[in-house]
C-alpha cells in the first residue's frame, strides 16, 4: 500500500517532463488566505526550512512538492551512486539532474525561479515549480502549495489579483482526484474562512476536504479552539487538525523544525490534553499519508482506464513517428513505394483513409467528367451567339454574285464550324480541373496515408516537387490532344453521319417544296419587254415617284427582290432586327445609280429568306448536338489516357529515378528538429502507461496485481510490499 504514492509520483514526473496536463493524478492541494500559515505547515511536514518566508505574498507560483521516504539501505545505495554527502537531498525538475543537499540553497533556488517567471515585485504566475525531497524523516506525500488568497493588489499585481488567484486555486482543487487541505488561522473566525468557502464550491459534500487550524498559540486570552477542533462550529468530513507554527521570532533565531514540533507537542498536552494525540504536525503527516493512499486506491479503477487509453494513444503516436532510421536506402525506397501506392489507391478509390467531408481522388475526377464538364457542355446553346441576320449574311456571301435557287451548303459548313469551335474552351477547362485534383491528391496522401513522411520534411518536399513536375509535363500534352479532338471535328463536316440523316431529309423536303413553289410561280412572271419598258420609264421620271422599279417587278424571279424597298411584305423573322429607313431618293431628272443606294443590314425577312434561315439553323443544331456528344465522350477518355493513367503508371519509376540516389540519402532522410524529442517523449509516456510492461515498481505492476477497491483494505500486510 505504501508504494502507491511513489508510483503516482513517478507517473507525475513523466507527465511533468513532457509538459502535459493530460491526466488528473491524486495529490494534496494546500489552500488558504495570505499569511494563514500554509508554508509553515509544509515546512513542518518536510522537517526543513525550504520555503521563502516574509511578510505579504511570498508564494507567487504553485509549488508541487513530492516527499519521498527512503530507508537506510536505499539512502546508502543512492548516496554511493550519485556521490551524495548526506541523508537528505532535493531535486528540481527545471535543473534536471542537479542534486541539492543544502536546504538553504533549495530555498534560494525557489526564490530565484519565482522571480525569473513572476518578477521581483509581488507578481504571480500559474507556471508551477516542481521539487522532490528525499528523506528518511518524511512520509510519502504529494503536496501543492498555492498563492494565498488576497483582496488588495500590491506591487506589480494586477487589479483583478483576487480573481486570478481564485481561478488558479479552482484549477487545482477542481481535480476530482485531489484532496483539499484548507488552512485557516485559529485567531480568525472559522465562519469567515475563505479556504473552506472555496473548497465547498468544488466539493460541496466535503468528501475530499481536510481542515487545518494553525496558530493555536496565538488565540486571544480566555479563548480556545476546542469547539473548532471538535467540529462543533463547522463540521468537516475528513476532520479538523490543529497545529502550532513557528513564530517569525523563532525563524529569525534559527529555531529548528524538530524543536518546534517538540514545543508544539508540549503546548497541545498542556492546552488540549484530550485532543493532543489527534492534533499536531506528526498526526497531520500520518493523516495526509493515509488519506492520500486511500484516495489513490479509490481513484485506481478510473485511473487504470485512463492509463489504458493513453497507452493506446501513445503507441499509435509512436508508430507514426517511426523508429530511428538504420538502413536509409531501404527506408527511402519503402517510403517512395508506399506514397506511389497510396496515390494510385486514392485515384482508384481503394485508399485506407477515405474522406467523408468531401469528394477527393478518383471520385472527384468522375464528378468533373460527368457533372461539371457534362453540364457545362449541355448548357452551351447550339445557336448561341448566332442571329438570323448572321445566318442570312452567310447564305448571301456563299451565293456570290448570282442569286441562288437553293440554300448553299457552304453557308451551313461555315456556320457550324463557328459553333463547334465554342466547345474547345470548356474541354480545356475540364483538363485544368482534373490537373488541380491530381495536385490535391498529393496533399491528401501526405496528411492521411503516409504520415511518416512528416518525419522527413525534405523528402516530403522532394516527392511533392517530383509529382508536381510530372503533372506539369503532362498538362500541355493533354491540352494538345483535347485541342486536336475539336480540330478533328472542324476538319471534316460529315453530312453523311447516320444521326444527321433525319435533318438532311427535312432539309431536302423543304428544298423540294420550295422548288415546286417557285416553278409554280414562273408563268406569272413579267415579260421581258415589259421590264425594259418599266425601267426606261422609271429612268425618265425618277425613282422618287410613288412606284419604284422593284415594286413594278414584284412577283418576278429575282432571288433578292425587294432589297431596295423600305420594307417587305413577307413575314418578319424570329431574330430579325427592326427595319432601318432608306436614305432619300435622288432628285427627279437625274439618272439612278444603284450602287449609291446602301443595302440595309436590319430589315424584315421575306418568306423565302425566313425558310432558308430556318433550314440552316435546324441543320446547325442537329449537327452541333452530334459533335457535342462526341466531345463529351472523347475528352474524358483523352484526359484519362494522357494525364491520369500516365501519371499512375509512371509515378513510382519517376520517384525512384529522381530520388533514389546515394548522394541524396542523408539529405532526404533528415528528420525535423523536434521529431526526435517528440519520439522520446512519446516513448517515455508509453513506458509509464503501457500496462503490458511488467517491470518492478511500474504502475502497471500494481494495476495487474492490485485487488478491486471493494476488497482492498489498508490493514492488509501484503499491500505494504506492493
Amino acid at each position: 500500500m505504501e508504494a502507491l504514492i511513489p508510483v503516482i509520483n513517478k507517473l507525475q514526473d513523466v507527465f511533468n517532463t513532457v509538459g502535459a496536463d493530460i491526466i488528473q493524478l491524486p495529490q494534496i492541494v494546500v489552500v488558504g488566505t495570505q499569511s494563514s500559515g500554509k508554508s509553515s505547515v509544509l515546512e513542518s511536514l518536510v522537517g526543513r526550512d525550504i520555503l521563502p518566508r516574509g511578510t505579504g505574498i511570498v508564494t507567487r507560483r504553485p509549488l508541487i512538492l513530492q516527499l519521498v521516504h527512503i530507508d537506510t539501505d536505499d539512502r546508502r545505495k543512492t548516496s554511493e551512486e550519485n556521490g551524495i554527502d548526506g541523508e537528505e537531498w532535493g531535486k528540481f525538475l527545471h535543473t534536471k539532474n542537479k542534486i541539492y543537499t543544502d536546504f538553504e540553497e533549495i530555498r534560494q533556488e525557489i526564490e530565484a525561479e519565482t522571480e525569473r517567471i513572476s518578477g521581483n515585485n509581488k507578481g504571480i504566475s500559474d507556471e508551477p515549480i516542481h521539487l522532490k525531497i528525499f528523506s528518511p524523516h518524511v512520509v510519502n506525500l504529494t503536496l501543492v502549495d498555492l498563492p494565498g488568497i488576497t483582496k488588495v493588489p500590491v506591487g506589480d499585481q494586477p487589479k483583478d489579483i483576487e480573481i486570478l488567484i481564485r481561478e488558479l486555486i479552482v484549477k487545482y482543487i477542481s481535480n476530482p482526484n485531489s484532496i483539499i487541505l484548507a488552512v485557516t488561522a485559529a485567531n480568525t473566525d472559522m465562519a469567515t474562512s475563505e479556504a473552506l468557502k472555496v473548497a465547498r464550491e468544488v466539493d460541496p459534500d466535503g468528501r475530499r476536504t481536510l481542515a487545518v487550524v494553525t496558530k493555536l498559540d496565538l488565540m486571544d486570552a480566555g479563548t480556545d479552539a476546542m469547539d473548532i477542533l471538535m467540529g462543533r462550529v463547522i463540521p468537516v468530513k475528513l476532520g479538523i487538525i490543529g497545529v502550532v507554527n513557528r513564530s517569525q521570532l523563532d525563524i529569525n533565531q534559527k529555531k529548528s523544525v524538530a524543536d518546534a514540533i517538540r514545543d508544539e507537542y508540549a503546548f497541545l498536552q498542556k492546552k488540549y490534553p484530550s485532543l493532543a494525540n489527534r492534533n499536531g504536525t506528526k498526526y497531520l503527516a500520518r493523516t495526509l499519508n493515509r488519506l492520500l493512499m486511500h484516495h489513490i486506491r479509490d481513484c485506481l479503477p478510473e485511473l487504470k482506464t485512463r492509463i489504458n487509453v493513453l497507452a493506446a494513444q501513445y503507441q499509435s503516436l509512436l508508430n507514426s513517428y517511426g523508429e530511428p532510421v538504420d538502413d536509409k536506402s531501404a527506408t527511402l525506397l519503402q517510403l517512395i513505394t508506399k506514397f506511389a501506392a497510396e496515390y494510385c489507391n486514392t485515384i482508384e478509390g481503394t485508399a485506407k483513409y477515405i474522406e467523408t467531408a468531401e469528394l477527393c481522388g478518383g471520385a472527384r475526377i468522375c464528378y468533373i467528367f460527368h457533372e461539371t464538364f457534362g453540364r457545362t457542355l449541355e448548357s452551351v446553346d447550339p445557336l448561341g451567339g448566332l442571329t438570323t441576320i448572321d445566318v442570312l449574311t452567310a447564305i448571301r456571301n456563299a451565293t456570290g454574285p448570282r442569286p441562288a435557287l437553293f440554300v448553299p451548303e457552304v453557308s451551313f459548313e461555315l456556320l457550324v464550324k463557328r459553333q463547334v469551335k465554342r466547345l474547345e474552351e470548356p474541354s480545356l477547362r475540364c483538363v485544368e480541373l482534373v490537373h488541380e485534383e491530381m495536385q490535391r491528391i498529393i496533399q491528401h496522401c501526405s496528411n492521411y496515408s503516409t504520415q511518416e513522411l512528416l518525419r522527413f520534411p525534405k523528402l516530403h518536399d522532394a516527392i511533392v516537387e517530383v509529382v508536381t513536375s510530372l503533372l506539369r509535363r503532362r498538362l500541355p500534352v493533354t491540352n494538345e490532344m483535347v485541342h486536336n479532338l475539336v480540330a478533328i471535328e472542324l476538319a471534316y463536316i460529315n453530312t453523311k453521319h447516320p444521326d444527321f440523316a433525319d435533318a438532311c431529309g427535312v432539309m431536302n423536303n423543304n428544298i423540294e417544296e420550295h422548288r415546286r413553289n417557285r416553278m409554280r410561280d414562273l408563268p406569272t412572271a413579267v415579260p421581258r419587254d415589259k421590264v425594259q419598258s418599266i425601267i426606261v420609264k422609271a429612268a425618265a421620271a425618277g425613282v422618287s415617284q410613288s412606284g419604284s422599279v422593284s415594286e413594278q417587278l414584284d412577283g418576278g424571279m429575282g432571288n433578292w427582290r425587294g432589297l431596295l424597298k423600305k420594307g417587305d411584305e413577307g413575314p418578319a423573322g424570329d431574330r430579325a432586327m427592326p427595319p432601318n429607313p432608306i436614305p432619300a431618293s435622288p432628285q427627279r431628272g437625274h439618272a439612278v445609280n444603284l450602287l449609291d443606294v446602301p443595302v440595309p443590314v436590319s430589315r424584315k425577312l421575306s418568306a423565302r429568306e425566313q425558310r432558308d434561315c430556318e433550314v440552316i439553323e435546324r441543320l446547325i443544331k442537329s449537327y452541333f448536338l452530334i459533335v457535342r456528344k462526341n466531345i463529351q465522350d472523347s475528352v474524358p477518355k483523352a484526359v484519362m489516357h494522357f494525364l491520369v493513367n500516365h501519371v499512375k503508371d509512371c509515378l513510382q519509376s519517376e520517384l525512384v529515378g529522381q530520388l533514389y540516389k546515394t548522394a541524396l540519402l542523408d539529405d532526404l532522410l533528415t528528420e525535423s528538429e523536434d521529431m526526435a524529442q517528440r519520439r522520446t517523449e512519446a516513448a517515455d509516456m508509453l513506458k509509464v502507461t503501457d500496462l503490458r510492461c511488467r517491470k518492478p515498481g511500474h504502475l502497471s505492476s500494481f494495476f495487474k496485481d492490485s485487488p478491486t477497491p471493494s476488497t482492498l483494505q489498508p490493514s492488509l500486510p501484503a499491500l505494504s510490499d506492493c
